[in-house]
């Protein structure tokens, strides 16, 4: 999330990620392990063998042999299941871990930068106040107001009366030379501080950004693992649900019934890769709503909705009912897709010339883009939910310029799009 990369073009007529991403999971389908019943250890189920089709439908005619077959199905099932669960909170721990590292990473960098331009200005007026009083001890030498100045002022051969006058002036003129000297230490010494407590913070930030790179990592790794088992999960648990109900119900159900069902299933995902872009409106400049819905909060404070959440709310809240599509609002490429604490599971591209945009609370299962892939403007990349810290489905739309949040109405309606 620290490296910027630049969007490049993208051609909107190929098979959407979505498509993509089915006809993969149907294709495992198709290809399923045709290793018998027996013997199937259920906790190693994620990567494991599966019940051929044979040796189901030849369980329905024997009574141990069902029990026996309905038992191990049952089995894999929890344990494909279980492995979703696992990754999925394993991913969420991760993400949860990246987002507190990283907010203590622009809290530090912030306080750095604070301090290192005051600690510039310190310097600037640390250096006017040394010059100010260099200039004086210049003067005062010209002028015989050096080490011998008192002594002078009573051998110069001048009355009593005018002696008292002298000595008047000495002490004035030693009095503001003192202040002068005094403030020229004072703010050289305030430059120095505040210099010291600038490399200090900025130390501070460059260990906090390692530590933020490294959740960083952590999480979309823990993201991906558990991408891995939705998606197998998702292509075995179809085909032993249907095992399970031919052993379990009158129906009769085949493997080639099965089969069949899945290659029209594959082909109807094919046929649909073309439609890679949103049916809405694409302004001159490139970009497109990325949800439709009405805004229910905007960007800036708030009364938090939830305990616990920022009172600053950092995007724009784009409601318009659950698992409706979430699209690119622009051309990019994806630098992160996971969990992301309170954002819940979330994608942030990055759209070029220091230009981010991000989309939170995508329901489970919803992300359908990866780290690297380049998508095009409008393209479906997720599906709305309520993850993380929302208390309905919506979208948490948000925009960044150089890594900090801006508000995304003014933003969007200056590219010809108007967001609600």
């Amino acid at each position: 999330m620290f490296t910027k990369r630049t969007a490049g073009a993208v051609g909107i007529r190929r098979l959407t990620t979505r498509s993509r991403r089915l006809v993969a999971i149907l294709s495992v389908v198709g290809v399923l392990a045709t290793a018998g019943i027996v013997g199937i250890d259920a906790s190693a189920a994620y990567a494991t063998s599966y019940p051929s089709w044979h040796d189901v439908l030849a369980a329905r005619h024997n009574k141990a042999k069902t029990a026996k077959a309905i038992k191990q199905i049952n089995a894999l099932i929890g344990a494909l299941d279980a492995q979703v669960k696992s990754t999925q909170a394993d991913a969420q721990a991760k993400g949860d871990a990246f987002q507190v590292a990283e907010t203590k990473y622009f809290e530090a960098a912030d306080r750095a930068s604070v301090l290192q331009k005051q600690a510039d200005k310190a310097k600037i007026t640390a250096q006017r106040s040394e010059m100010q009083a260099g200039q004086l001890a210049a003067q005062l030498a010209r002028q015989g107001a050096g080490p011998d100045f008192s002594m002078n002022l009573f051998l110069n051969g001048e009355d009593a009366s005018q002696i008292l006058a002298n000595i008047g002036t000495a002490g004035k003129v030693s009095e503001l030379t003192n202040e002068i000297y005094q403030k020229a230490v004072q703010d050289k010494n305030t430059a120095q501080s505040l210099s010291d407590q600038a490399k200090v913070a900025a130390d501070l930030r460059k260990a906090l950004k390692a530590q933020a790179q490294t959740a960083f990592a952590a999480a979309q790794a823990a993201a991906a693992k558990a991408q891995a088992a939705f998606d197998a999960s998702q292509a075995h648990r179809d085909e032993l649900v249907a095992q399970l109900a031919a052993i379990t119900t009158k129906l009769k159900l085949t493997e080639a019934g099965y089969r069949k069902g899945v290659e029209a299933r594959l082909k109807a995902a094919r046929a649909n890769g073309g439609a890679a872009v949103s049916v809405g409106y694409v302004s001159p400049s490139g970009w497109t709503r990325p949800a439709a819905g009405v805004i229910t909060s905007g960007f800036g404070w708030r009364i938090a909705p939830i305990p616990g959440v920022l009172p600053f709310h950092s995007g724009t809240d784009i409601a318009g009912g659950c698992g409706i599509p979430i699209y690119a609002a622009h051309s990019g490429t994806v630098i992160y897709a996971g969990w992301y604490g309170t954002y819940g599971n979330f994608v942030l591209l990055d759209n070029g010339s220091g230009i981010n945009t991000g989309y939170a609370h995508i329901v489970n299962g919803g992300i359908l883009v990866h780290v690297g892939e380049q998508v095009a403007v409008g393209e479906q990349i997720a599906r709305v939910g309520m993850t993380g810290a929302a208390t309905g489905c919506h979208l948490h739309y948000e925009v960044r310029i150089n890594g900090v949040a801006i508000n995304s109405v003014p933003f969007m309606r200056a590219h010809g799009i108007s967001l609600g």
